[in-house]
């Protein structure tokens, strides 16, 4: 497992401090190219928690991603760990996948190249 970019997880410190959700960023993680913005882990997994919650079939593992309030960041310890995106795409060619945007979570250490920005695309 390669080092983790510090200035990277910096930029994830940030994020998870100010509690915003207005970062846009693009990554590059195992050959796949991730955009979208970032958002602070505890607004992801209370995002995805809804999302599994209104699924007849998944709503079942939604209490895995409720935010416990004893599993917040400063009791942890350390820098985050993972970076938590929303409305982001994987770009493949000139599609972004899915189309309405996704919930991605991605380990720091994965991220081999990054960029401030999301990428735009068309299908014209």
């Amino acid at each position: 497992m390669s080092k983790p970019d510090e200035l990277l997880m910096d930029v994830a410190a940030v994020v998870e401090s100010e509690q915003s959700n207005q970062m846009s960023l693009t990554v590059v993680t195992g050959g796949t190219v991730i955009t979208g913005r970032l958002a602070p882990e505890a607004v992801w997994r209370q995002r995805v928690a809804e999302v599994l919650a209104d699924s007849d079939r998944l709503g079942p593992f939604s209490g895995i991603f409720t935010p416990d309030p004893a599993q917040e960041r400063p009791e942890r310890g350390g820098p985050p760990t993972h970076l938590h995106f929303h409305l982001a795409r994987i770009l493949q060619g000139s599609t972004g996948i899915p189309e309405t945007g996704g919930m991605y979570r991605v380990a720091i250490s994965d991220v081999s190249a990054w960029t401030v920005g999301d990428f735009s695309y068309s299908d014209h």
